[in-house]
């Protein structure tokens, strides 16, 4: 097992003292880092598939498109099980990782807070150009946006890191719990409003702004056939309608405060991976009991957890108001099933399991960034009008094919890439405007210099 110091989400690993800050030699990485990485990479395309190939809606409710029955159902109950934020929880905890890992490093270099403040910035800018260019359900933006607030917390002990995400972890529950009432009187008022403007009676302001509050919630979570086919042909137009379509659920999610909960879920789990690198966790240095005992606690939670709201959910026939109840375990569930997803990964890595995987899964993480941005390419050009306009013409089973060819083509690439280049090309780039400097790209080229 390689081991060093340091490392970020998107590729950037610890290094010791150098004369002057500079991106990570390949013999500095953390090679358990790059593989579990890689493996949150790929799992994240199981779920960003569904709104890249049908209505935002159907992420998590298949009555809405898609198909809800036999195969269909099975795929979304294992997904809300095993997967659904499970694998952008382990993205995040690496990230937060990366913001110890990589301040280290500068640190002992001779660097700081200008050059973390320069990449997280240019990171922000990337974000922007993907959410808008290619797939609305960016999370390079808000990553960026999160990080702005790290830097003070990076030589907190281990521990009060953990405490302060399990904090936010409590927060956000709550805030599910005032989200399932929030819905329920929306949906509540909003048909009672109808019902009496069906009746012919005035209406109050009061009633007028549920009906117009329950109006703008059931476009986008219960649209009728004929919005449905709307949104399809919005998505398999032109290229101006592409953008035009995607700038508008992009600035609704821009749109959000910076306190906004949607901003603790990122939050916590950075949070988290502070901690957890502090402790030596995820670098595959701990005990192999530890990780063992992380991964039988991690399912024995998450399993029966999550499996019992999908339950809940599907016999409710995916009310929307049980829905947004049941939520108030979904950071229990999730982090549980990621800290699972993350025992199990050590393991295999500190035992040489699957090792050709492995050193596959491990090339993917250390381009991530680049890997993340082709899925984004590739699903752009076969769901849009970009290319084949695929949006909304698969069932939701049939979605995870594409899934599975994008995951060999990545798995096949990304080590032969890196058997001539230094990084992944956006990595290269990254780093260049990080550090005010071309780096080498040709892995003779960096010999050289």
């Amino acid at each position: 097992m390689e081991v060093s110091t340091s490392s970020d989400a998107f590729g950037a690993t610890a290094a010791a003292e150098a004369p002057a800050a500079a991106p990570t030699s390949r013999a500095e990485r953390i090679t358990a880092l790059d593989t579990l990485r890689g493996f949150a990479l790929l799992g994240i395309l199981l779920m960003n598939i569904v709104p890249f190939g049908m209505h935002g809606a159907a992420y998590t409710d298949p009555t809405v498109t898609g198909g809800a029955t036999g195969l269909n159902l099975a795929v979304w109950a294992v997904l809300h099980v095993l997967a659904e934020g499970k694998m952008r929880c382990l993205f995040s905890m690496v990230f937060g990782a990366g913001v110890i890992l990589l301040t280290s490093r500068l640190e002992a270099r001779g660097g700081g807070a200008d050059i973390y403040y320069r990449r997280t910035l240019w990171l922000l800018l990337f974000g922007v150009a993907h959410a808008y260019l290619l797939w609305f359900g960016d999370i390079l933006y808000p990553y960026a946006l999160c990080a702005l607030i790290l830097y003070p917390f990076r030589k907190l002990p281990a521990r009060r890191l953990l405490r302060i995400g399990g904090a936010i972890v409590l927060f956000s529950a709550l805030a599910y719990i005032g989200l399932g009432f929030h819905t329920r009187e929306t949906i509540a008022q909003g048909r009672a409003a109808e019902q009496a403007a069906a009746r012919g009676d005035k209406l109050t302001p009061e009633q007028e702004e549920a009906r117009k509050e329950f109006e703008e919630w059931r476009k986008f979570n219960r649209p009728s056939p004929e919005e449905l086919a709307k949104d399809a042909e919005e998505w398999r137009g032109s290229v101006p309608s592409v953008l035009q379509a995607r700038a508008r659920v992009v600035f609704f999610f821009h749109g959000k405060p910076f306190y906004h909960p949607f901003f603790w879920d990122i939050w916590s789990m950075m949070f988290i991976g502070m901690g957890l690198m502090k402790l030596r966790v995820l670098g595959a240095e701990r005990p192999l009991g530890q990780y063992l005992g992380m991964a039988l606690i991690g399912y024995g939670i998450g399993i029966p957890v999550n499996s019992y709201t999908a339950w809940l959910i599907i016999r409710s026939n995916f009310d929307p108001s049980l829905h947004a109840f049941a939520n108030a375990t979904y950071d229990i569930g999730r982090l549980s099933i990621a800290l699972g997803h993350l025992g199990m990964v050590m393991i295999f890595c500190q035992r040489g399991w699957l090792g050709g995987l492995l050193s596959r899964l491990g090339a993917i993480g250390q381009m991530a960034f680049s890997n993340y941005i082709l899925q984004s390419v590739i699903c752009a050009f076969l769901f849009t009008g970009y290319g084949f306009g695929l949006y909304g013409r698969l069932q939701r089973y049939e979605l995870y094919y594409v899934v599975a060819a994008i995951w060999v083509l990545q798995l096949i690439v990304s080590p032969l890439w890196l058997r001539y280049f230094r990084f992944g090309p956006l990595e290269w780039a990254w780093r260049s405007l990080t550090y005010w400097k071309r780096q080498p790209f040709r892995l003779a080229e960096a010999a050289g210099a």
